[in-house]
């Protein structure tokens, strides 16, 4: 009886598969439908304000109206990057500079948020970061 229940379930799951396999694939509309359609939407690279937001509230154990004051600086990051991105009049040399201006002033306006501890723990994780990019870099 049991062999009988799992012959026909995973005759079942195989029916399933196949049927899935056999169905047309759904078209991917366009890269200039899909730009015109995600007009708002972030790009894939750009980190999202809320979510990092609430991931540096776990990683810190910020409080609520921390997390709150942190948000707007990482939202306005974001959105100078975004800015910074899309001038194409700078050169590479001036575009990361300025990146690296933006990304020195968020982070002079996160910290002032910070306690002591949290400011260490911080510091730490930008060290990692800092760690695993420059490995990366090396590995390419």
């Amino acid at each position: 009886m049991h062999t009988s229940t799992i012959s026909i379930f995973l005759g079942a799951l195989l029916a399933t598969g196949a049927a899935f396999a056999q169905a047309p694939a759904q078209t991917q509309p366009s890269s200039a439908a899909q730009a015109t359609q995600n007009t708002d939407a972030r790009p894939h690279h750009a980190p999202d304000p809320d979510r990092m937001a609430k991931h540096l509230g776990k990683k810190l154990n910020l409080s609520d109206h921390q997390v709150a004051q942190i948000k707007p600086v990482l939202e306005d990051r974001s959105q100078q990057m975004h800015t910074l991105r899309a001038d194409a009049s700078l050169s590479q040399q001036d575009r990361r500079s300025k990146a690296h201006q933006i990304m020195q002033d968020s982070k002079t306006k996160i910290e002032a948020v910070l306690n002591d501890t949290q400011k260490q723990q911080f510091e730490d994780m930008l060290q990692q970061r800092r760690a695993r990019h420059e490995s990366k870099t090396k590995a390419q």
